[in-house]
């Protein structure tokens, strides 16, 4: 690890809280009454509401929200592990599935301790409280709206999984494994936990402004693909790049990782309306729909580009269409899904090669030209297609504003996510150091880490 990429990475997170900075500036203060007070005259005081009734268990919400607890388990495990684990080197496929189902165990346990308190209990606008320390004081009989908040405590923990998990394919073949489970650990304490409360925690800033995120665009996406990018600038690109052969081993793999993603979604998109009702089906339908689309879209571009479709090309486009619908799913009706689609697909695209190419930063399996750069056009585009009919108003129904608020948003993520990770990689290198040694980097980590290799 050199002084120099540290410095890099930092000069990157300096722009973007200096880009925040002048956002904020040019745009002026932001607050939660923003939006009404631009549609609507003030109106007379309302009479005191009534109370609203307690919340009563629905068996039909819960049968819901355990199957889809379950199909979001299913894209960490064994979805991005096939997924990821297909286009490494032969040599790296143990280590690169051993990430997954690793930071699947860990996470669970911080989740438990603390993470889930800090992210979903009331605090302050950018931190929950202890409440739910050790999940203390839960029992049976405790609700979240209309399920079992053990079930919501649970479905909210496969969030917290697939997100570090995802960052993983960003440092593809070059880090410590050990490293690997300190920086995830430190990772999902210090940057996830927050900004899911920022988001979706009860008095979450961003939330009481007005973001619209309903399955996790900044709080999953934007937040694990900018995580990647740090990563990769500070890990320095693979030995051999651009001189060996680092095609995928095996891409059979990653069909069926890309297929387990594609399905397992549903649960992650239509579960975060945490009933079983019109908002989950509608957010069901448009994620097939932009999902489809996007893959269309990639595959394409890179067959007018390269003379032929790949395998991997339109793998990544449909993961690419998840990704960009996810922060939509509940506010978008299927047009807006589709255009949704043909954008993540040419963007991610992009991002993937131009992008990365041009900034030279060896991002291995596209972990920020997939789900950095899809989170924000996912993002941002909410606000254009949000639908009052669906939800909310977004720029087609007038609310030009929401798109202000989505970009606020979108950017308050990236710095605060960008200056954390850089800080928790700075402590980890300066501890026990980040990256393989350069044999073990060249003749695999899977023997070298784990002492096994694939036949």
């Amino acid at each position: 690890m050199t002084f120099k990429r540290l410095a890099r990475a930092g000069l990157v997170a300096l722009a973007l809280g200096a880009l925040i900075g002048a956002f904020t500036v040019a745009v002026g203060p932001i607050d939660g009454h923003s939006i009404a007070q631009a549609q609507a005259p003030a109106a007379a005081p309302a009479a005191p509401a009534a109370a609203a009734p307690a919340p009563k268990l629905d068996s039909g919400d819960t049968a819901w929200m355990l199957t889809s607890t379950a199909l979001v388990l299913m894209m960490t495990i064994p979805g991005l592990a096939l997924f990821y684990g297909g286009m490494v080197r032969k040599k790296n496929v143990l280590a690169t599935v051993m990430q997954s189902f690793a930071i699947t165990c860990l996470i669970t346990v911080l989740w438990m301790v603390i993470g889930y308190s800090w992210a979903f209990t009331e605090g302050g606008p950018y931190l929950g409280g202890t409440s739910r320390f050790l999940l203390m004081g839960m029992g049976v009989s405790d609700l979240n709206t209309t399920i079992p908040e053990s079930v919501f405590m649970t479905f909210q923990m496969t969030f917290a999984i697939i997100t570090p998990a995802l960052i993983a394919g960003a440092f593809a073949d070059r880090m410590k494994f050990s490293a690997m489970l300190w920086f995830m650990g430190l990772w999902s304490l210090l940057v996830y936990s927050p900004i899911a409360h920022w988001v979706w925690g009860p008095g979450g800033f961003l939330g009481g402004l007005g973001v619209l995120d309903f399955a996790g665009g900044t709080v999953v996406h934007i937040n694990a693909g900018v995580a990647g990018l740090m990563c990769a600038l500070v890990l320095g690109k693979r030995k051999g790049l651009g001189t060996e052969n680092m095609a995928p081993h095996n891409l059979v793999l990653t069909m069926i990782g890309a297929s387990l993603l594609w399905v397992g979604w549903f649960g992650f998109n239509a579960g975060s309306a945490v009933a079983a009702n019109g908002a989950a089906g509608m957010a069901m339908a448009v994620t097939q729909i932009a999902t489809a689309t996007a893959a269309l879209a990639w595959m394409f571009v890179e067959w007018g580009l390269k003379g032929k479709p790949s395998v991997l090309g339109i793998c990544s486009g449909a993961v690419a269409g998840l990704v960009a619908i996810t922060p939509a799913s509940g506010f978008v009706d299927p047009v807006g899904a589709l255009v949704i689609g043909v954008a993540a697909g040419v963007l991610c695209y992009w991002g993937a090669t131009g992008l990365k190419h041009t900034f030279g930063y060896d991002d291995s399996l596209d972990a920020f030209g997939v789900h950095g750069v899809g989170g924000i056009v996912g993002a941002i585009l909410t606000g254009v297609f949000a639908r009052e009919a669906i939800s909310k108003p977004g720029l087609l129904d007038g609310n030009a504003y929401q798109v202000v608020l989505q970009v606020y948003g979108c950017l308050a993520t990236i710095v605060y996510d960008a200056i954390v990770t850089l800080i928790i990689l700075f402590v980890i290198n300066m501890i026990i150091g980040l990256r393989v040694k350069e044999e073990v980097e060249r003749d695999g980590l899977d023997l070298a880490l784990h002492g096994e290799t694939v036949p």
